[in-house]
């Protein structure tokens, strides 16, 4: 069962790199590597499973975090051009 599900996944992923490639936005591409991330830590999840690894879990759960962070930040880079935080002008009222 465990197998079959593998195979689902390595699917998945393939199909998710075809929307990776030929995405026709680049949010379409992001969320495509996102969704590639996520897919690759219930794999790892799986083969530590079938392996009999439970310190595999520790991997995986440090690789979902390293997948949520990177794509935040790509995201704020392609918003703002920069990783610095942007400057909001205050008007003041009579100034």
């Amino acid at each position: 069962m465990i197998g079959a599900a593998s195979l689902a996944l390595v699917i998945a992923v393939m199909l998710l790199l075809i929307r990776a490639l030929r995405g026709p936005t680049l949010y379409d591409r992001v969320a495509a590597v996102n969704a590639l991330g996520t897919k690759t830590v219930l794999l790892i999840g799986a083969i530590g499973f079938l392996l009999g690894r439970p310190e595999w879990l520790d991997i995986a759960l440090l690789y979902a975090l390293i997948n949520f962070v990177t794509t935040i930040a790509i995201l704020k880079f392609f918003r703002y051009r920069s990783f610095q935080v942007p400057m909001v002008r205050k008007s003041g009222g009579g100034e």
